[in-house]
């Protein structure tokens, strides 16, 4: 009879803390299919339908959902509208909006954690596609530079750098909001996807001292020295040896005292272990992504370099997200 109770208490347990997935998928399914913004005035079930080609009975079924958890609201004459529009995504059609970070948990870190078991009794793993999911990537990142672009700016107007790189620029976030703040500096963008690249083109072709490249870092160096380097989000792309390699090639670039600004989550670090060890278990189900470094991998890695770790700075707490800035020794 315990034993039954005990279970009885699991199941329970497993479903209470399985209910903020709910709030997710909803938000997930309605910024897909842009129904937050069908739902902006009051409207029927068939009216959303029809207007956007949809089947009926699963619209009502989202909505229903929408209903409980307080993101719709009914209205007279069996019309439905958006509410708490501060808890759920804008459009799709709205480049900084947030649902973009819904696309990729559900299309990607999800399914992917769903294949462990299977991935666990095989030799094989998961192949992250760059054309594929490259631009959603990028997108989501973007969130982050907001975040993180604050403390690089302090790191840079320390600094005073005439010649910036950032090394996988991804849509050119963090360059086009630093060559607004110092128009001085040269600044040059590597990435490695076409289409991320042009993108990145096409969002900072308002500054000309902003240039985008698409190039390999690994066979690409620098004609003259740089002030400063950057890798904003892509340690993960890049295996632990090539990382110290790709160190040594970035110490090469600089000159004494020169500077490079990483931002990374951090294994183990002092703050948003869950969620970094999360991040972990979804790169290391890929075969050509890789676990996160931890504070020891970084010094170590600098060291071997000729770099010298001088501070790192909480980005996202919760999220074991840091700014890491390093100096050349010589």
């Amino acid at each position: 009879m315990i034993s039954e109770y005990v279970r009885l208490f699991k199941a329970r347990g497993y479903m209470k803390r399985n209910l903020p997935f709910l709030y997710s998928w909803h938000a997930y399914v309605g910024y897909e299919l842009d129904l937050y913004e069908a739902f902006k005035k009051p409207k029927t079930i068939m009216e959303v339908a029809e207007e956007h080609e949809l089947k009926e009975d699963l619209l009502k079924r989202w909505v229903e959902v929408g209903g409980v958890i307080g993101y719709l609201k009914k209205k007279s004459k069996e019309r439905y509208q958006t509410v708490k529009k501060f808890m759920v995504p804008s459009s799709k059609h709205n480049p900084r909006s947030t649902g973009v970070l819904l696309k990729e948990m559900m299309e990607l870190h999800i399914p992917t954690l769903i294949k462990y078991p299977k991935m666990m009794k095989t030799e094989k793993k998961e192949q992250f596609n760059q054309k594929e999911h490259g631009m959603v990537v990028a997108q989501t990142s973007s969130l982050l530079e907001q975040l993180a672009i604050p403390r690089v700016m302090k790191v840079m107007k320390k600094a005073k750098p005439k010649t910036v790189v950032d090394v996988g620029c991804g849509s050119g976030g963090y360059l086009l909001k630093l060559s607004q703040k110092f128009p001085k500096a040269q600044m040059l963008g590597i990435e490695l996807n076409e289409d991320v690249a042009e993108e990145a083109s096409k969002n900072c072709q308002k500054q000309k001292q902003v240039e985008i490249i698409c190039e390999d870092v690994h066979k690409w160096s620098p004609e003259d020295k740089v002030d400063f380097v950057m890798l904003n989000n892509i340690l993960h792309y890049i295996s632990p040896n090539d990382r110290t390699e790709l160190f040594k090639k970035i110490s090469e670039w600089l000159p004494p005292k020169g500077t490079l600004s990483v931002v990374s989550p951090i294994h183990n670090s002092k703050h948003g272990g869950q969620f970094s060890s999360v991040f972990n278990s979804f790169f290391t189900a890929f075969d050509n992504l890789y676990p996160l470094p931890s504070e020891d991998d970084l010094k170590d890695q600098a060291n071997t370099a000729g770099l010298k770790v001088e501070k790192m700075q909480p980005v996202i707490r919760e999220g074991g997200w840091y700014q890491i800035t390093f100096t050349k020794l010589k």
